[in-house]
């Protein structure tokens, strides 16, 4: 089977649908910044917005989706902010994504709601259920904490405390 070498440029012309959302995205970044800090440490949302480079208002509500999720935790007030909880430093990429998007289908006909009435004879099919089999294996690989765990100190980025 052939591969895709990560410096091939059809990576860096990528414009296609089958991409993350944004707020997927900023999702991911966020729990790794979050994973970054001390247990029980709380960041404000102004803060966590400049760390990741993403929106205050567009990442207001990808925190809630994330505390709904039970990935992280909300307080308001003076000694408020958010914090990662201890599931969400264990949640795998695949989780933080599902968390934003919904459950993750390559292809409409790999709905878990209903079996594809062309599965039996599509020759399409097979190679779309081993790419969403692929693409899920390597989401599923990876939690918040082990990718926050490879950030170089030196590229750690600016605008949150760490202790």
């Amino acid at each position: 089977m052939k591969t895709i070498p990560p410096d091939d440029p059809a990576i860096e012309r990528c414009n296609s649908s089958m991409q993350l959302t944004r707020a997927a995205d900023y999702a991911v970044r966020v729990m790794i910044q979050l994973a970054t800090m001390p247990p029980a440490k709380r960041t404000l949302l102004p803060d966590l917005a400049k760390a990741t480079a993403t929106p205050e208002s567009f990442l207001s509500k990808v925190m809630q989706a994330l505390a709904r999720a039970g990935l992280i935790s909300s307080k308001r007030g003076k000694l408020g902010g958010f914090a990662i909880l201890p599931r969400g430093r264990e949640a795998t990429m695949r989780e933080v994504i599902e968390a934003i998007d919904g459950p993750i289908c390559l292809n409409v006909c790999l709905n878990g709601g209903k079996d594809c009435e062309r599965k039996s004879w599509c020759p399409a099919h097979p190679v779309w259920a081993r790419a969403q089999r692929a693409m899920i294996d390597v989401l599923m690989s990876v939690t918040v904490s082990a990718m926050a765990s490879r950030i170089p100190p030196s590229q750690d980025p600016e605008g949150l405390e760490k202790s």
